[in-house]
């Protein structure tokens, strides 16, 4: 009997990954740890018998104790991920029980690769980041580098989603973080800082076309790829990942909503009553949403994840190009499908690692892709295997489109 926790599992992206989960049946039990327990026991009831409920606090780390009880893995959605990617890992760390999360903050990362050594000396196996990017880029590109290239010289990232039916609080605050924060770029074998909306951050936003969805202009985000990729692809001389969330006026007000400095969390008191400005910033940024969804004719969920490898094979320059993409299918599903089968593949022991480790250093990029055809399929997502198109550019900047073969 195989049981996992999904930690947040009627989040936006939690509940994705509880669902794939429950279309499956490597897991015979699905718990689902959440702080909405009612809201829990009803989508529990929606999953089937196999799904069940409880009550979790993720501020309390006997409360996550507690709830890991008895499980074999726990998949962990609950973010932002720089309040409880570390302190979450940590308590299954003290639990001995094998985890998976869809990390995407860089600080958050960092800390919990130096939990490295405890959980290698607790036998646990942890796999961070294993949503989109990070987590499906990272795997594409060790792909890339396992079959396609001698040497991988540069790993480019973009990404970008928009017309989800809602976006949590969450959400909201890791792209406020990824505005106000220090942003590493890999650029000639050494690692810069920038700022997404300063002027260094500025020179690098570059207008990206994305398939299906258009071109716009991304930006620097501070997703771990640039940190964790020089560790695992020897010889890598850079590493880079541009965003943008679409409808770009959307983007652009929580832009100028950070610009205007109301994204703090020092408290002030408005008409006798203590405000922390960043959630007022996150209240308004959604009420506002709706809005800019509709104007730009959004009907649906959609999103592309392109990676750009580029590298040498026989000693020649090569590049490739892979986008995945969709409509009907945004944030939620780019990322909590892939977490679902990092969670699978580890309940299958097709990822042995022990420690802390990014997707690039654990998974069998040959396999989860193999994998992810048929879940892809199960949840409506692909037709008949993994949605990746592949463009090729040789030496001599001719481009031709190649199959993705397994």
């Amino acid at each position: 009997m195989a049981k996992v926790i999904v930690l947040g599992g009627c989040g936006g992206i939690g509940s994705v990954a509880a669902r794939t989960l429950a279309a499956t049946d490597y897991f015979d039990e699905i718990l689902l740890g959440e702080n909405r327990y009612e809201a829990a026991c009803t989508f529990a009831s929606e999953l089937g018998g196999k799904a069940s409920a409880v009550e979790v606090d993720a501020n309390d780390p006997e409360s996550l104790e507690a709830a890991m009880r008895g499980c074999d893995l726990v998949l962990n959605c609950v973010g932002p991920f720089y309040t409880y990617g570390p302190p979450i890992l940590a308590a299954a760390i003290r639990s001995g029980i094998d985890y998976v999360d869809v990390c995407d903050d860089l600080d958050a990362t960092e800390r919990m690769l130096e939990l490295d050594g405890e959980a290698r000396a607790a036998g646990v196996s942890a796999l961070i980041g294993m949503g989109n990017s990070p987590g499906l880029a990272n795997v594409i590109a060790r792909w890339c580098a396992d079959t396609m290239l001698d040497q991988v010289e540069e790993v480019n990232i973009y990404h970008a989603h928009g017309g989800e039916p809602s976006e949590g609080g969450g959400v909201i605050k890791h792209r406020i973080h990824a505005m106000t924060n220090d942003i590493p770029l890999f650029i000639d074998g050494e690692f810069i800082t920038v700022r997404m909306l300063e002027e260094s951050g500025q020179k690098y936003v570059v207008e990206t076309e994305f398939k299906s969805i258009g071109t716009y202009p991304v930006y620097p985000y501070p997703h771990p790829e640039t940190i964790t990729m020089p560790r695992y692809f020897p010889g890598i001389k850079r590493v880079t990942n541009m965003g943008v969330v679409v409808p770009l006026d959307y983007f652009q007000l929580t832009m100028d909503t950070v610009k205007l400095g109301i994204c703090t969390e020092e408290p002030l008191i408005v008409q006798g009553r203590e405000v922390i400005p960043i959630e007022f910033a996150v209240a308004y940024i959604i009420s506002r949403r709706r809005g800019f969804v509709d104007a730009a004719g959004l009907t649906e969920p959609t999103g592309c994840l392109k990676v750009e490898v580029k590298g040498l094979k026989d000693g020649e320059a090569h590049s490739y190009v892979f986008s995945m993409f969709s409509k009907g299918a945004g944030a939620g599903e780019g990322t909590g499908i892939p977490a679902a089968l990092g969670a699978i593949m580890m309940k299958e022991g097709q990822i042995t690692e022990k420690g802390v480790f990014p997707p690039e250093a654990g998974v069998d990029s040959a396999k989860i892709l193999e994998l992810a055809g048929g879940v892809m399929g199960k949840m409506g997502v692909g037709a008949g295997g993994v949605p990746i198109y592949i463009e090729h550019i040789d030496r001599d900047g001719n481009t031709e489109s190649i199959d993705f073969k397994l």
